[in-house]
């Protein structure tokens, strides 16, 4: 026993002399020469809007040598007046002196850019340099910001007829509230950036109505945090509201063509409306008409009409975190040559909610619910996903329903509800888009190809421009296979 013991105290006190030799061991610093490397030859700014202020991204500064190195100083040439701000290593100022490096390590170099107002109508370049001493030599990389001037609607309500322009974007902070009887226009090629808490309220009428070729001419509705690829995301959902077309008498109305509205379906925390998270709502008694049009990346609904008048034509929405339809408590809607699909992705859930759900009553969430009559037509639609069933379609006593899907593609169950008719559909067949993620155009093969029917008036052209045959079979969906 006594040589046991002997054994583990000579191991423990083996262990701590080694623990306490290694932490007294001293730390050699490189005293003369040596080099530092950056992550990146040049920094990169994106967009700035002039009135908002910043845009924030970083660098690393590397010391590959064997040996800890103290950097004198990090600073900017332009110094105090330079329109960027640095936090080196978490100490702020635009000239950090005795930056400690680690062998083999590095530091963050956090910049910020912030660009007064000017008068400059277009964007404009704005360089500085940032410059790291070590033992006498300096290093440098360029930084490069574009900044750009804008419109910017903050709390505004619109109370006469507006046409918005498309020589500076539009900047929305808070809201934008089109007001009874007024139309607000919005023209092609305009583009939209919607800060966090902001939304369109609509109780007059909202003309997004361009015509040119699709991407090309359309309006663009996004988010205003430009520096994503700081935050580690690319198009996150929720970086803004949406649009909510008011209901009542005399309810809200919206022409929106040729649009592409993305990462929105965020609530407000300044209103408090009873909005659901969505890219579109509308409200008992609105009324919208959306045609040639994108929605993509929402965290909450694509459009959910709550006893709305919703016709859309040759739209896609994909990628949302309700369902990419909700037609809840009945309503009058027409749908046509659209595409509804949702696989989810790192940032949106597809697990709970079907692509599309269709009620005439609302759930009132205290055992009760709230019906309405209901007159639904899809036709030539896909409706896909990745669950086993996408479609939701359920009626309730005290309120009329009738569900027309027409020459549809659907992912569904194998029961359908006596209210809903089916005539020449395709169930459960898969329709081959090109990529389940962002790419729905149709793959060679498809079933959806040449199993609609062209409908006058409304099918001329699919959501890329392409032509449509009157008289013709054409594609399921909002794109003919080309």
């Amino acid at each position: 026993m006594r040589f046991k013991a002997s054994y583990i105290t000579i191991s423990v006190i083996a262990v701590l002399i080694a623990m306490f030799g290694n932490s007294c061991k001293k730390v050699t610093v490189l005293s003369t020469g040596g080099i530092l490397k950056f992550s990146t030859d040049t920094l990169k700014f994106d967009t700035v809007f002039t009135a908002e202020g910043s845009f924030t991204t970083g660098v690393l500064i590397y010391n590959p040598q064997d040996k800890e190195v103290i950097v004198s100083s990090v600073r900017l040439q332009g110094g105090a007046t330079s329109y960027f701000h640095l936090n080196v290593d978490g100490f702020s100022g635009n000239n950090v002196s005795n930056i400690k490096i680690a062998a083999h390590d590095s530091v963050y170099v956090f910049a910020t850019v912030t660009i007064n107002p000017t008068d400059t109508t277009t964007p404009f370049l704005i360089t500085d340099e940032l410059i790291a001493t070590l033992n006498g030599k300096d290093f440098s990389i360029p930084f490069t910001a574009y900044g750009q001037n804008a419109y910017y609607i903050i709390s505004d309500s619109f109370t006469v007829n507006t046409i918005w322009h498309t020589d500076k974007p539009y900047v929305v902070i808070h809201s934008c509230e089109v007001g009874p009887g007024v139309t607000l226009s919005i023209p092609a090629k305009c583009r939209v950036y919607m800060h966090q808490d902001a939304r369109f309220f609509v109780y007059g009428k909202l003309a997004v109505d361009t015509s040119g070729v699709p991407g090309q001419d359309s309006v663009v509705f996004q988010g205003d945090r430009l520096d994503r690829a700081y935050f580690g995301y690319i198009g996150y959902p929720g970086e803004w509201g949406g649009f909510y077309f008011v209901g009542g008498s005399g309810g809200g109305t919206g022409v929106i063509r040729n649009a592409v509205i993305k990462n929105c379906g965020g609530s407000s925390p300044y209103y408090n409306y009873g909005i659901q998270p969505s890219a579109i709502e509308v409200d008992t008694g609105a009324q919208l008409l959306i045609d040639h049009s994108i929605i993509t990346n929402s965290i909450g609904y694509g459009i959910l009409s709550l006893q709305g008048q919703v016709v859309a034509t040759n739209c896609l929405v994909n990628t949302t975190g309700a369902e990419a339809l909700a037609i809840i408590k009945g309503g009058y809607d027409s749908i046509t040559n659209c595409t509804f699909a949702n696989y989810g992705s790192a940032a949106v859930s597809h697990a709970n909610n079907g692509t599309v759900a269709i009620l005439n009553y609302f759930n009132n969430g205290d055992g009760t619910w709230a019906p309405g009559n209901l007159n639904a037509v899809l036709r030539n639609c896909i409706v896909w996903g990745s669950l086993d069933s996408e479609i939701v379609l359920d009626s309730l006593g005290g309120a009329t329903a009738y569900v027309n899907l027409d020459h549809c593609l659907l992912k569904t169950g194998t029961v359908i509800e006596h209210f809903v008719h089916t005539p020449s559909c395709i169930f459960n067949n898969d329709p081959l888009f090109k990529d389940n993620t962002w790419n729905y155009r149709l793959s060679t093969g498809s079933p959806a190809i040449d199993k609609g029917y062209y409908i006058p008036g409304i099918g001329a052209t699919d959501l890329d421009g392409a032509g449509r045959v009157s008289g013709m079979s054409i594609d399921i969906g909002c794109f003919e296979y080309h």
